[in-house]
Formats: structure tokens, C-alpha cells, sequence
């Protein structure tokens, strides 16, 4: 019946709905803004559950990535959410991890093993993480319990327990995050976050913003802007190699890309009304869902997956639009009473 929403997609050799391009392209673009990530989590799974073959679903994704964090990242840097030093140093660990993950998944695509391998391992990180941000938002009363009995013994003279940490020499410090940190440690995460991006075809950010907050420690709006800094590079630089292996669909990234343009600016702009844990708990409901719509692509179940990972995504697009308008409509509400 919508035949005519129908377009070409001339290296992948098949055709691919525009209304669901623009679809996937406009909620990974408020998820992306939102949550400091690139969003692949939703996309390289819808790609591949619409009909991509899973290296087109990757590369495909890989430049809708990074046409989609230049907008994102020009945002958040005003904002002042963006750690520059740091995102710097992602840019090194990032590429040599990307260029690994590529290679790995171009010979598992010789093999035929592609597909499920990569499924597999969407769904043990999706579901992993999930269930770890989930039982760390339930436990925050006690954490910030805690915290408060640390302080107190700190105002009454008592020593501070040592705290165990990977301190390696050289340790750097980042004046935008506030922290100290081992430069083995930030080069770790940004290296195992960049295999991620070239193996799964993904910004590596729903693994790289909770590793930035809880490994790292980074406040969280800055990691938010921080992560997608280096979604940007490892974007780059996976669409790249991933162009020169032939399987880059760029007309299906060009059409996400109109969709995304529009959403990340509304996803970024929401942070400044949604902030901490509430931007946590979303961003674990939502890669339940994601994993949830990969286990059911496994299973055969293509409709149901089709639905659920767009169903999810654009429910949370829904929500955090809704908390953008209340938010907005508080804050103009506030500075008239301030002008009376």
C-alpha cells in the first residue's frame, strides 16, 4: 500500500521504506542528543531487522553516526557539557579499536557467521547494562546514604578509607570533569568502546557514557557531551573504512540523516530540564528494549522485533519531549514571576 515510500538503496541492492529511514534517523537523533550516544543501538538492530545484511547495517549506520554527532556535539559544546582534553585522548584509543572491530566482523561476513555472532553480543551488553543501571538507580537512596556518612566522618576528623583504584602512572587530569585518572585507564575504555563501534557498527556510547560516569567518573551532563565528541570521530572513521569495504549505504544514511537533524536538537536540548538519574533510568529502560527487539530478530520474529525497537524508541522520544515542553513551560512560567 506504501509502495511509493519506497526508495533504491543502490549498493545494498534492495529497497528500503523512506517513512522508516526518517523514523529511525528522527528518534536516534533525540536519543543521540539526549543520552550522549549515537544511537546505533537502536539503529544497526533496525537496520538489519528491516532487511540491511548486518555488515550494511553497520557501515550504513557508522555514517549516519557521524553526520548525526556534528550537529549533537556543536550543541552540547556551547552548553559547556564537553570535555575537550579528554575527548581528545578518545580519538586515538577509538581508531585503533575501530579498525580491529572492522576487520573481525569483515571475516565473520566471509564466514556467514556475521549476523548471529553480532546479535549475540548486542544482546549480552544490551541486557548486561540494563540490568546494572537499572539496579544502581535503585539503590541511589543508599549510595547517596552513604556518601552523606563519608562526609560527616569527614567533617568530624576521621580518616578516609583508602579507596582501591587502577592508579598507574602517568595519571592526567581533567579540569573540566574535575578528576585525576590513570591515562591507561581512559585509553582502555576508549579503546575497548572503539573495537565496539567497529564491531557492532556503533558510536560505542551506550558502553563508553556509563564507563565515562561510573570507570572514569565524569559528572553526568558532562559525559553526555564528552562521549559524543568522540561518537564523532569513531563515526568518522568507522564510515571510512567501512566505505572502502563497499558496504556503506550512503542514500539510507542521507535519509536517516534529515530525521536526525531535527531530533537531536530537541534530545540535546532536553538535558538542561532532564538531569543525573533521570537521564540514567531512561537510558536503561530504553537498551532493555533494544536488546529485547535483537533477541526477538534472533528467534525469527521479525515483526515483533520491527515493532518493538521502534515502538520503544519513539515512546522515548515521546517521553522526553514531554518533560522537554513541561520543563520549558515551568521555566517561562518562573522568569515572568521573576519579571512581576
Amino acid at each position: 500500500m506504501f509502495d511509493f515510500l519506497n526508495v533504491h538503496m543502490p549498493i545494498a541492492g534492495h529497497d528500503f521504506n523512506l517513512f522508516i529511514l526518517v523514523a529511525i534517523g528522527f528518534s536516534v537523533g533525540v536519543l543521540g542528543g539526549f543520552f550522549g550516544v549515537g544511537g546505533a543501538w537502536v539503529v544497526t538492530p533496525a537496520l538489519n531487522i528491516f532487511g540491511f545484511p548486518m555488515a550494511y547495517a553497520i557501515g550504513t549506520d557508522l555514517a549516519h553516526i557521524f553526520g548525526k554527532s556534528i550537529v549533537a556535539t556543536a550543541k552540547h559544546r556551547k552548553m559547556g557539557n564537553v570535555d575537550g582534553k579528554l575527548g581528545i585522548l578518545s580519538i586515538i584509543g577509538s581508531i585503533i579499536g575501530v579498525e580491529a572491530g572492522a576487520q573481525i566482523i569483515m571475516w565473520l561476513s566471509r564466514l556467514g557467521l556475521a549476523g548471529p555472532i553480532v546479535r549475540y553480543t548486542y544482546m549480552l551488553l544490551l541486557f548486561g547494562l540494563g540490568i546494572y543501571m537499572l539496579y544502581d538507580y535503585a539503590t541511589k537512596d543508599k549510595q547517596a546514604a552513604r556518601q552523606a556518612a563519608k562526609l560527616a566522618a569527614a567533617r568530624a576528623g576521621e580518616p578516609a578509607p583508602v579507596k582501591k583504584a587502577w592508579n598507574l602512572p602517568p595519571m592526567i587530569h581533567f579540569p573540566v570533569s574535575g578528576i585525576t585518572i590513570s591515562f591507561w585507564t581512559v585509553m582502555g575504555v576508549f579503546f575497548v568502546t572503539g573495537f565496539l563501534s567497529g564491531f557492532l557498527g556503533v558510536g560505542g556510547g551506550f558502553i563508553r557514557m556509563p564507563a565515562l560516569i561510573y570507570l572514569i567518573g565524569c559528572p553526568t551532563a558532562i559525559a553526555v557531551g564528552t562521549d559524543l565528541f568522540a561518537v564523532l570521530f569513531a563515526g568518522a572513521y568507522g564510515c571510512f573504512t567501512y566505505a572502502l569495504k563497499g558496504v556503506v549505504e550512503i542514500v539510507a544514511a542521507i535519509y536517516m540523516l534529515i530525521g536526525a537533524s531535527i531530533g537531536a536538537q530537541i534530545g540535546v536540548t532536553a538535558v538542561k530540564y532532564i538531569r543525573g538519574y533521570g537521564i540514567r533510568l531512561l537510558f536503561a529502560i530504553m537498551i532493555i528494549m533494544a536488546g529485547v527487539s535483537v533477541l526477538l530478530k534472533q528467534l525469527q520474529m521479525v515483526t515483533a522485533a520491527g515493532l518493538v525497537v521502534m515502538g520503544a524508541a519513539l515512546a522515548m522520544c515521546g517521553i522526553i519531549m514531554a518533560r522537554l515542553w513541561i520543563g520549558f513551560k515551568k521555566e517561562k512560567a518562573e522568569k515572568m514571576g521573576l519579571g512581576h
